[in-house]
């Protein structure tokens, strides 16, 4: 029983070197750098390589990974290449916006996706389930970004129902002003939702006809202990991988949605450190959502096992 965690685990470890190496390698290999952003496009030359040797990017690649990677075993990811702010710092300021757009769109996906899922599965092939199915299979097709402009045009510019914006607002802020998380949510949780109540259906459509759910029934349990359960129980174990794909969409959307809606989270500084070359918070941006992603496919595959226990999990 013990043994598929721990390889579970030490393969986590694996993933996390070569997370590091991998973001290193692609964050080197970005054209440009902080020097020529910092000096403007009328810098000379000489004037770049002077502010290239001060921050430390003449250095070959190999001696500033081990900078980096001994910075990041004493908790120190360096500083901004532009600003100078401790990179943990400008993380810190934006982590509070993101993880309230994240987790509120977690709390309504969840519920939503089950009652998507369970509804049309146990009525598979009725109007219902023909309906719900269309209208997940269009919201899925459905770039983010379009979702989101024909929103903000519809609530916001028209209506005028719901803020169009979030610019400015920290965590706290948009806790305080809820009506501004609408749109972000939404758009958010649109695609998330389409794959997340489609592996619920699937589970909940296969376990509801099986024949053990048919002799249960027959034997006099009423359909909702059955449902309760066996049916959900046995539909669990792809719904929680299912689950840690959804909560990598929803991270992953935040880049879009956040520039969208300018909110002043991870996804709009990762995007802006992009841009000026700032490889430091580049990278702190990177190992935050790997991190995530990481960790939530880890405790996904634990909780498959131990949903799963009479097989056997390799993960490799």
């Amino acid at each position: 029983m013990i043994g598929y965690p721990l390889r579970r685990v030490a393969l986590a470890f694996a993933q996390a070197f070569v997370l590091l190496v991998a973001t290193f390698a692609m964050t080197a290999l970005l054209p440009g750098d902080a020097a020529s952003a910092v000096l403007g496009e009328r810098a000379t030359p000489e004037q770049i390589l002077v502010v290239r040797h001060q921050l430390g990017l003449d250095e070959p690649p190999g001696i500033r990974f081990g900078h980096w990677l001994h910075g990041l075993l004493t908790g120190d990811l360096g500083n901004s290449l532009i600003t100078g702010v401790p990179v943990s710092t400008e993380l810190g300021a934006r982590l509070g916006a993101t993880a309230v757009l994240a987790l509120v769109a977690l709390l309504v996906l969840v519920p939503l996706a089950a009652a998507v899922g369970v509804g049309s599965g146990l009525a598979e092939g009725s109007r219902l389930d023909r309906a719900l199915t269309v209208v997940t299979a269009v919201l899925h097709a459905v770039p983010e970004f379009v979702l989101g402009l024909v929103l903000v045009a519809a609530f916001a510019v028209r209506a005028r129902l719901l803020p169009a914006t979030a610019a400015g607002m920290t965590g706290a802020d948009l806790l305080a002003a809820p009506a501004v998380l609408v749109l972000p949510v939404v758009v958010l949780v649109a695609r998330q939702l389409c794959d997340l109540a489609r592996q619920i259906r699937i589970g909940v459509a296969e376990h509801a006809h099986s024949e053990v759910a048919t002799h249960l029934m027959l034997l006099g349990l009423r359909r909702r202990t059955v449902v309760l359960r066996h049916v959900l129980p046995g539909a669990a174990a792809p719904v929680v991988q299912q689950l840690a794909r959804a909560i990598e969409g929803l991270l992953t959307g935040t880049v879009i949605v956040e520039s969208l809606f300018a909110v002043t989270g991870l996804g709009t500084g990762f995007v802006e450190a992009v841009q000026n070359r700032d490889v430091p918070v580049v990278q702190g941006y990177v190992l935050v959502f790997a991190g995530v992603v990481l960790v939530g496919n880890l405790l996904a595959d634990l909780a498959t096992h131990r949903l799963t226990p009479h097989r056997e999990l390799r993960p490799w």
